[in-house]
């Protein structure tokens, strides 16, 4: 049976699995399904339309689904999804979408969300992603795959950013981050790509190359964007090893919403 403490309060029409533990003070809502094997910390708050997968580890005084921090809103039925295998640290708030967007807030599989970190209205946030403590991400933004975003980070609305970045610690990112970049700073600035996270994630050496040389095009030869996705459409047929990698770059600079962090 579902292992609720008695002090907490869960709402008869909510929907947990079995296995889920619920500990004390937490407040979960009517709209509310949770999959196997999560675990609820004390004091946490669940509500609005919030659907949790399974094996997620939910630390106490968690806030997830409530209303987005947008003077629009007018509680229009929109949702929070998380997916499985998460890990949400202590004081986090995840906002649920607004009817300008697609009136979903998405968060996918194994990312690791440390304490204080906010996910804002109609975020969509891929997989295996870190936030550090007090990141902030406001509303609209995008994380790929792998993305990493420093302590006390701020990522403005709208903001895209692709797979396997490396933001650092107190940054401002205000403009669309390309795959495998590393920034930081305030103003936002490239300071390479990100090799040795991708080293980690068993890039080979020719992936690494095609990486190196993508960074190249973009911020090393004075192109201008047009030029440089050129020249990175141009690397398909040199480098096949790195085609999937190559690809990624151009469709993320096919979709650049905020011109890109320089």
């Amino acid at each position: 049976m579902t292992q609720v403490h008695s002090t907490a309060i869960v709402d008869a029409k909510a929907e947990l699995d079995s296995a889920v533990t619920v500990g004390p003070y937490a407040v979960i809502g009517p709209h509310v399904k949770i999959g196997a094997n999560t675990t609820v910390g004390a004091h946490c708050v669940i509500e609005g339309r919030t659907t949790i997968g399974r094996d997620n580890r939910i630390s106490q005084f968690a806030s997830l689904g409530a209303a987005p921090q947008d003077k629009k809103y007018a509680g229009e039925p929109t949702e929070l999804d998380i997916g499985d295998r998460n890990t949400i640290r202590e004081f986090c708030t995840f906002n649920v979408g607004t009817a300008q967007d697609t009136g979903k807030t998405r968060v996918g599989d194994d990312n690791w969300i440390m304490a204080y970190a906010h996910i804002a209205h109609d975020c969509q946030l891929g997989n295996q992603i870190i936030l550090a403590n007090n990141a902030t991400l406001a509303g609209h933004v995008h994380l790929g795959d792998w993305v990493i975003i420093g302590g006390l980070t701020g990522v403005h609305q709208f903001v895209k950013v692709g797979a396997h970045v490396m933001a650092g610690f107190a940054s401002h990112v205000s403009q669309d981050v390309p795959p495998f970049m590393m920034v930081d700073g305030n103003p936002l600035a490239v300071r390479g790509f990100n090799v040795e996270g991708l080293r980690r994630r068993g890039f080979s050496a020719a992936r690494l190359a095609a990486v190196k040389q993508m960074h190249r095009l973009l911020y090393r030869q004075g192109r201008t964007l047009e030029e440089a996705r050129a020249g990175i459409n141009a690397l398909a047929a040199e480098l096949p090893d790195a085609a999937a990698d190559i690809a990624l770059m151009t469709d993320f600079l096919s979709n650049v919403t905020r011109g890109i962090a320089r």
